[in-house]
Parts: structure tokens; C-alpha cells; sequence
């Protein structure tokens, strides 16, 4: 009998096992496609990977504006997904390493619970059968399609299709405006695709600061892409999409692509014997990462709280430390989250919108990010934005930019808000000059 059966090896997954073997567990991981689930193989690490070529070629045509010259700047699209699938696999080969070099047992199929007591819990793969005292659980999500008319017969593609495309395309209709479809806008867009966004919502990549969103907008309309808010998709035929604008006017948008970027769902199948409590669409978990059976955890997107990488590690972490009774606690009060678009966005803690909504007492400070004067040096006619928030005793509760590099500046501020740092000790910050990261400094001084 293992002390520890792991469901799926994404994030969550292949950080629990790691974890647990190391405090002395012994553990099986089951994993039905590839070990590093959707983020390594489907998401974070592919569109990255192909976000950063785009950003290279980007940088490269524009080099003017630093003095450099460059003469027949072109690419080879299959080039550059031929480097990303190298890139995955090499990641992908690194895990398993890991996992041996662990000694966890990982078994590559789909996994089912089919015995439940609270001594003893049977997962069965491959027509095999595994015992464990304790079961965590990170299934992950899986793409969402919308039941939109004609979407059973229609010509359209997903994240998973449109990170292997060989060619890029001439025009593409995203339907989704979030994260995943602002960050494709960005990829295609760039390499000369022309691109028209839907989105249901009044503006693009909720639940984004709506200030730092419609910032990214209005520059991505400048670079050519077109945008549909408060738009209601009625039906895709072949490679058109019909649409509601949002003065109720019926529009009809023909491309080569469609993409749909709606959304995921957790994946639940094969937990149907344990009959777990259900948050939304997720799994029911309390602060220590527990189901509503004390010897069944969860972590990740299955439990559809926050699905990001980086939070399904904390919560396997959480999960893990309470299995072998140390105390942890997740908290959600600092989870940043990053659109790798060009510019990027990111942001972590609670938006303006958010405490309107919760008529909350807030002030906020901002400033463009070029009062940094390394933002100057490396982003020619670039403006951005650094937004601080803090609550009424002057604690700061969020934080938000739009302007590179916002992925790795966003890591200061979400120290500060887990520390609940008010904005004197803030300010008491040395920050190294120059550098970006400056802007927070300013802002709170402004």
C-alpha cells in the first residue's frame, strides 16, 4: 500500500509527489497523457515559448529606434514550432527524471477511483489496482467548447490545435477575449495575421483591472487588431461567425481560423465513486487543500478556483504538509496572474473593481511607467502604467501594470501585499537603480 496516490502529473501533481517523497512518503502519480499536464504540454510553456519568438521578430523590425539596422527581418513559423516542441520535450524529459530520481511510482494512463474507505482508497489503471492511505487529487481542466450553434459541425480550432498550426494564418476570429485569447492575438498578430477579437464582457480579460485592460486594448487596436465587447456569438458556419454587437446589430465576420478560447472545466471523471462535495464546478476544498472526505485532498484547476500554474503548486504544497500533519494554509489574498501579450500585464491582490463592487474604502496611486528611467532606455514610445491600491488603514491590498517587464516586477509587489506592508514601510524599499522596478517607488511617492 502507497501513503500517497497522486491524479495527474501537471503542476499540482509533480510538485506534491516530489514533496511528499522527499518528507519520506511513498507515492504513485497517475498521469493519462504526458507528465506537466496542460501547462508543460498544452499552455504555459508552449505559448511562451512561441510568444518570445514573436516578441524577438517584434523587436527585430522596430530596431530603427534603437540604432540598430536590420535588412530582410522575416521567420520561419515551422521553425519556431519546431523549437517549442523541443523545448517541451526537454522539460518534459527533466519531470520524469525527477520523479525517478524520487523513486515515485508513475503510471501513464487514465486512473479511476473505484474503492473508498477511511483507512484505505483503490485507484484502478490499466485494470490494475493501487491501495493508498491518502489521495490527492489534480485532474486539471480541460478545454471548454460553448454551446453555440453550428459548433458541432464548424471548421474551428482550440489552444491545443492552434499551438500546433505549421503555417501562420491570414485572418483569425478569436471568440474569447481573456487571457489565452488576448495572449494568440498577441502571437498571430504579430507575425501579420489580421485578428478580430469577441468578447461577451464590456471589456477584455476579466477579471483584469478594467483600466490596465482597456490600456492593453487600445494598444492592440493601434497594431491593427479589431474588437467586439459586449458580444454575443449566435452561430459559426464554416468559417464564419455570426455575432450580436453590442447596439443588438447582427454582424457576420469570415477568416481563415477560428479560434475558441471560452474557457476550461475541471476534469472530473473517474471520481464519480467518491461523490465529493462540488464548489461551482470544482471540487468543495477548505484551507488546508481537504475534499469533504478527510483523507481525499485536491490542488490545481479541479478545484476551479484559480487556474494558474503557479497557484496549483502552492495548494499541492498546502495539501501535502497537512497530509503528513504539519499545519499549512492556502490563501488567495496575493495570487499574481500575467498576460505574456507585448506589452505584458500583470497583477496580483484586489482590483478597483472589486472593492467598487464590494463598496469597500480604497485610494489608489499610479503613474506611467516611463517615471522609470531604465523603462525609457528599453521601451521606445512605450507608455504603461503602474497601479497601486491599498485599503483604508493605507495597506497595500493590489497592485497592477501594463509594461514589459511586468511578470517579474509583480513578484515585489506580491511580497508586499502577503507581508500586509502599509505604504510608509513601502516605501522604505531599496530598489536597485536602475532598474524597472523603480516604478513602485515613484508611484507611491506621486
Amino acid at each position: 500500500m502507497f501513503d500517497l496516490a497522486i491524479i495527474g502529473g501537471g503542476p499540482a501533481g509533480y510538485t506534491a509527489a516530489e514533496r511528499a517523497a522527499h518528507l519520506g512518503l511513498s507515492v504513485v502519480l497517475f498521469e493519462k497523457s504526458a507528465m506537466g499536464g496542460v501547462c508543460l504540454n498544452e499552455g504555459c510553456i508552449p505559448t511562451k515559448t512561441l510568444l518570445y519568438s514573436a516578441k524577438t521578430y517584434y523587436n527585430t523590425l522596430h530596431a530603427e529606434k534603437y540604432g540598430v539596422s536590420a535588412e530582410n527581418v522575416g521567420f520561419d513559423y515551422s521553425k519556431i514550432v519546431s523549437r517549442k516542441n523541443k523545448i517541451v520535450r526537454k522539460l518534459n524529459a527533466g519531470i520524469r527524471a525527477k520523479m525517478t530520481a524520487n523513486s515515485i511510482k508513475v503510471v501513464v494512463a487514465s486512473a479511476s477511483v473505484t474503492e473508498y474507505s477511511e483507512d484505505k482508497i483503490t485507484v484502478c489503471c490499466n485494470e490494475e489496482k493501487f491501495e493508498a492511505r491518502h489521495l490527492l487529487l489534480c485532474n486539471g481542466s480541460q478545454v471548454s467548447i460553448p454551446p453555440i450553434k453550428g459548433v458541432d459541425t464548424a471548421e474551428f480550432i482550440t489552444s491545443r490545435e492552434a499551438l500546433e498550426l505549421k503555417e501562420v494564418p491570414q485572418s483569425m476570429v478569436i471568440v474569447g477575449g481573456g487571457v489565452i485569447g488576448m495572449e494568440f492575438a498577441g502571437l498571430f498578430s504579430t507575425f501579420g495575421t489580421k485578428i478580430f477579437v469577441v468578447e461577451m464582457a464590456s471589456e477584455i480579460l476579466p477579471p483584469v483591472d478594467s483600466e490596465i485592460a482597456s490600456a492593453l486594448r487600445a494598444d492592440y487596436t493601434k497594431k491593427g487588431v479589431e474588437f467586439y465587447l459586449s458580444a454575443k456569438v449566435t452561430e459559426i458556419h464554416n468559417n464564419k461567425v455570426v455575432l450580436i454587437d453590442s447596439e443588438g446589430n447582427e454582424k457576420s465576420i469570415e477568416a481563415e481560423k477560428i479560434l475558441l478560447c471560452v474557457g476550461r472545466r475541471p476534469s472530473l471523471e473517474g471520481l464519480e465513486l467518491l461523490d465529493l462535495k462540488k464548489f461551482g464546478n470544482g471540487l468543495d476544498v477548505d484551507c488546508r487543500m481537504c475534499t469533504s472526505l478527510k483523507n481525499v485532498y485536491a490542488a490545481g484547476d479541479v478545484t476551479a478556483y484559480s487556474m494558474l500554474a503557479h497557484t496549483a503548486v502552492r495548494e499541492a504544497e498546502v495539501a501535502v504538509s497537512n497530509i503528513v500533519g504539519q499545519e499549512d494554509e492556502m490563501h488567495y489574498n496575493a495570487v499574481p496572474a500575467v498576460v505574456y501579450t507585448n506589452p505584458e500585464v500583470a497583477g496580483t491582490g484586489k482590483t478597483e473593481d472589486e472593492l467598487k463592487a464590494e463598496n469597500k474604502a480604497y485610494s489608489v496611486k499610479k503613474l506611467p511607467m516611463t517615471f522609470s528611467g531604465r523603462f525609457v532606455a528599453e521601451n521606445e514610445g512605450g507608455n504603461g502604467l503602474c497601479k497601486l491600491i491599498f485599503d483604508e488603514k493605507n495597506v497595500i491590498v493590489g497592485a497592477h501594470l501594463i509594461g514589459n517587464p511586468a511578470s517579474e516586477l509583480i513578484v515585489t509587489a506580491t511580497l508586499a501585499i502577503e507581508q500586509k506592508l502599509d505604504i510608509e514601510q513601502f516605501k522604505k524599499m531599496i530598489f536597485p537603480h536602475p532598474s524597472v522596478g523603480e516604478i513602485f517607488k515613484e508611484t507611491m511617492f506621486e
